[in-house]
């Protein structure tokens, strides 16, 4: 079998642009749509939203392969390369180098690709590790960079990358490729498209030693951000984590050929999705700034703790709503109080109630846009479960 980098069209991907036409139409309507909404963000809430997106990204992107980050020092790390106020705590090399990619790519995401921009994100991505030959450079191994699971013994290969002395021609390729194609170039493709054309054709040459995956994401949000021309903030990586398994099956199935329509589709459907994340969440934040104005001034010290609590659930709200016996885990009253404080809290708008007695749960009085899952459909349609 041949992959795809094996064949003689390699890299000329194909794909049908028809198809894409519609998704491409759609995510440039919501880029619109979520840089409207981000305008009505005060400035604490705009600090939010950015710290929150690129914290959610680092922690996502990570998990994907396997690697859980504890989340308080992501967004510290974060923080503190902003410029903005932190806790000061003690950051693990892992959180604050994925940390660091994320800022940078925010920062200077309009840069033109180069190797070098490479050579600084794989040191960071692999932050801390000490196993690894290649770091900072493409690989050199003589054995063959191969995608594998399975038992030892039995592996079974999912995709062969090629071998390590083409790397640094292959990946001078596609640096030229991908400039070509940004905005400003010769050979300018659409935001959607382009992405996904970039983070298959990274992933095909899997460049280096380890942490391909988070650095084949990361210039995937860098293209999209360039085809905007702002960062971009929306939540890809945590769309792909919710897909793991069909994430792994698409990238698969286009390994062994350069007709790629099908992967392309499914890449359109998680960033249109991804990006309805994010709008959500802007649209949650606006609304948890409305309710706090409303109740300034007239919630006792316990309440304010319980409704920050709930806020940090985000968009997708308190999973199984806010119980009494809740109540008094997070503020430490007595059932008795709790009760009140809730009654209390939904006299004033701040909460409802579904359900009685001890079967009572409490909701944000925010409005909630729980995101479906989006795909595209063989005529290109967006399909929504």
């Amino acid at each position: 079998m041949k992959w795809n980098w094996q064949q003689q069209d390699w890299p000329k991907f194909r794909w049908e642009s028809a198809r894409l036409a519609f998704a491409e139409q759609e995510f440039l309507i919501g880029s619109g749509i979520l840089a409207g909404a981000v305008k009505h963000l005060a400035n604490e809430e705009r600090e939010q939203l950015t710290v929150e997106a690129m914290s959610t990204e680092a922690m996502t992107t990570s998990e994907i392969e396997g690697e859980v980050l504890d989340r308080a020092s992501v967004r510290s790390s974060i923080r503190k390369q902003l410029g903005l106020a932190t806790d000061k705590r003690r950051v693990g090399p892992a959180e604050e180098g994925i940390s660091e990619v994320m800022v940078n790519l925010y920062r200077s995401y309009a840069a033109s690709l180069s190797e070098e921009l490479f050579f600084t994100w794989h040191p960071l991505v692999v932050k801390g590790r000490r196993d690894l030959r290649d770091i900072g450079r493409y690989r050199t191994s003589e054995g063959p960079m191969q995608v594998v699971s399975g038992a030892i013994g039995r592996p079974r290969v999912h995709f062969e990358a090629p071998p390590s002395p083409q790397v640094p021609s292959q990946m001078a390729r596609l640096i030229a490729w991908f400039n070509r194609t940004a905005p400003g170039g010769a050979m300018l493709l659409p935001a959607l498209t382009r992405a996904g054309v970039a983070h298959l054709y990274f992933e095909s040459i899997h460049p280096f030693e380890d942490g391909n995956g988070r650095i084949g994401r990361a210039l995937a949000e860098k293209s999209l951000a360039q085809s905007l021309g702002r960062p971009t903030l929306i939540a890809l990586a945590a769309t792909i984590l919710s897909r793991r398994a069909s994430y792994y099956d698409a990238l698969e199935a286009s390994n062994k050929q350069n007709e790629i329509t099908e992967w392309l589709a499914w890449f359109a459907g998680v960033a249109i999705e991804a990006q309805r994340r994010t709008i959500a969440l802007v649209e949650f934040l606006i609304g948890k700034n409305q309710l706090l104005d409303q109740l300034r001034g007239r919630l006792n010290e316990r309440q304010e703790t319980a409704l920050l609590r709930m806020f940090r659930e985000g968009p997708e709200g308190f999973k199984g709503g806010l119980s009494a016996s809740n109540y008094g885990t997070i503020t430490g009253a007595s059932p008795a109080t709790a009760t009140r404080d809730l009654v209390d809290l939904v006299d004033k708008g701040a909460l409802v109630r579904v359900g009685e007695l001890r079967h009572a749960r409490y909701h944000l009085a925010v409005p909630l846009h729980p995101v479906k899952r989006v795909a595209l459909g063989a005529g290109g349609e967006l399909v929504e479960s």
